[in-house]
């Protein structure tokens, strides 16, 4: 996202936060931009500026946060009157097909593995939650928008080598089981994608989109 804002937007500062200080040292290794500032912080301590920020936007984090609101709630407090506060979450249910063909495998095989499923989890991955914690929020002028973006992978293995790296809910799931049980959902998820005859399997990632204007 820092890449994209510094790329396109012209801006005069950049500050990127994340609670991990690896994540944040990484990526400043990676971003060589002048423009651009990378911190590690907690949601009490994000940084700020005098007069407010122009934008605030939380990347994939909102359905993580103990208290959705709180989150928001923080953004807002560190824009300017009249500045944007954005935030975009993947659509668990439906439109992340590479998660929905893993969780619904998974949940035929162990029912349990439902209460895992980023689905059933975050219900403020759909429009109307969005909407309405933005509203609770205080913003302003409140604006949903589905993104959709294809996802085409080069082969089975290179849609499963996300889920052996054993970390976020899907792969910790996968990790967990055996190597048998493994090889069992291995083989069920592989027979309800849809592989092209040149291996290719070709799907699309929703996510949504939420911004509010600070009043």
């Amino acid at each position: 996202m820092t890449g994209a804002i510094l790329a396109s937007a012209g801006p005069r500062l950049v500050v990127a936060c994340d609670r991990s200080s690896a994540y944040a040292d990484f990526a400043a290794m990676q971003t060589p931009d002048a423009r651009a500032r990378f911190v590690a912080a907690e949601l009490p301590d994000l940084p700020r500026l005098d007069g407010g920020f122009d934008v605030a936007v939380a990347g994939l984090v909102l359905n993580f946060l103990p208290t959705p609101r709180d989150g928001v709630a923080a953004l807002a407090a560190r824009v300017r009157r009249g500045g944007v506060v954005a935030a975009y979450v993947f659509d668990y249910a439906q439109g992340m097909q590479m998660m929905r063909v893993f969780w619904d495998a998974a949940s035929v095989l162990d029912p349990a593995a439902r209460e895992l499923d980023e689905g059933v989890r975050f219900p403020l991955c759909h429009p109307d939650p969005l909407r309405q914690l933005y509203a609770d929020a205080g913003l302003d002028r409140i604006r949903v928008q589905a993104l959709d973006v294809p996802t085409v992978f080069n082969s089975f293995d290179d849609y499963w080598a996300p889920f052996l790296g054993g970390q976020g809910p899907a792969p910790g799931y996968a990790m967990s089981l055996t190597a048998p049980r493994r090889e069992e959902l291995r083989t069920l998820v592989q027979s309800r994608l849809p592989i092209a005859s040149d291996g290719t399997i070709r799907l699309t990632t929703r996510a949504w989109a939420v911004q509010g204007i600070a009043v």
